[in-house]
């Protein structure tokens, strides 16, 4: 069971706050760029297929977590306790069909975002899509988010033509359409032409 663990790693983060003097001294501010980096590091290790890379980022991810809970708790504001319950309170009251008797609907994700809609008042299907995610990343999440809302997304997108920006949204819907993460494809696409770079180099 991983729960000692995971409150050895809440303890060394409580000696952590008092002991060190960069610890000490952090805000939820001041770990965001370590927030979005980690995250990253986690992705680059999936898509490598690195088990132990894996591992240790995401410990590094839950470092992240576990720092903000206990900046929070020093605060009285919530603890490492809430976060947790908060999100096991969510995933069951998301998932009916698994924690109460409902039949499985035909469209998880749809199901999903209807009751998420609902849940938090929702008026949008835009309401609550992050402005800091990358603009593919945005676009894809649009599209789908749209989509599961009941609303034609190819109805609202015009022609592409010539305008780079109109034709890579249109890829992007295309890539929603197939169920294809776009940010993801693109990553891989990248990253092939950077190997295929590195022998070219080396020839």
């Amino acid at each position: 069971m991983p729960q000692p663990q995971l409150q050895r790693l809440v303890e060394v983060m409580h000696a952590l706050r008092r002991e060190c003097p960069w610890d000490a001294e952090q805000t939820h501010a001041s770990l965001v760029g370590y927030l979005v980096e980690e995250t990253l590091e986690v992705v680059e290790a999936i898509e490598d297929g690195d088990d132990p890379a894996l591992v240790e980022e995401l410990g590094d991810l839950l470092l992240q977590v576990v720092f903000h809970a206990e900046i929070a708790a020093e605060q009285h504001r919530f603890t490492m306790e809430d976060v947790a319950r908060g999100i096991a309170d969510k995933l069951v009251a998301r998932h009916p069909y698994v924690f109460a008797d409902e039949p499985v609907p035909d469209d998880l994700l749809a199901s999903w975002e209807q009751r998420k809609r609902v849940e938090k008042g929702r008026t949008s299907a835009l309401d609550g899509i992050p402005h800091r995610m990358s603009a593919l990343t945005r676009a894809g999440k649009v599209i789908g988010r749209t989509g599961w809302h009941g609303t034609d997304t190819d109805a609202l997108l015009t022609d592409p033509g010539e305008d780079i920006g109109r034709r890579i949204l249109a890829l992007v819907a295309e890539a929603q359409a197939a169920g294809v993460d776009a940010e993801q494809a693109t990553r891989a696409a990248v990253r092939e032409l950077e190997q295929r770079i590195l022998e070219a180099e080396s020839n």
